[in-house]
């Protein structure tokens, strides 16, 4: 499946079906995040549920802390 991640075309693997999933591949399952999918935020707790389609556009922010 081919997806657009913060604008870049991105092949995942067909195990990625939600955005939980795609959190997970891309290491990120563990961050406090914002996704975005197609103009529209998904809460955290809708993150299992919200499945993903081919040419979907993700966009997601993670936040590092620093000091």
């Amino acid at each position: 499946m081919t997806l657009t991640i913060n604008g870049r075309q991105m092949e995942v693997p067909n195990t990625v079906t939600h955005v939980k999933s795609l959190l997970s591949h891309l290491n990120l399952e563990n961050k406090i995040t914002v996704v975005e999918l197609n103009n529209e935020i998904i809460e955290k707790a809708a993150h299992a549920e919200q499945a993903l389609t081919d040419g979907d556009r993700v966009e997601i922010v993670h936040f590092i802390g620093g000091g």
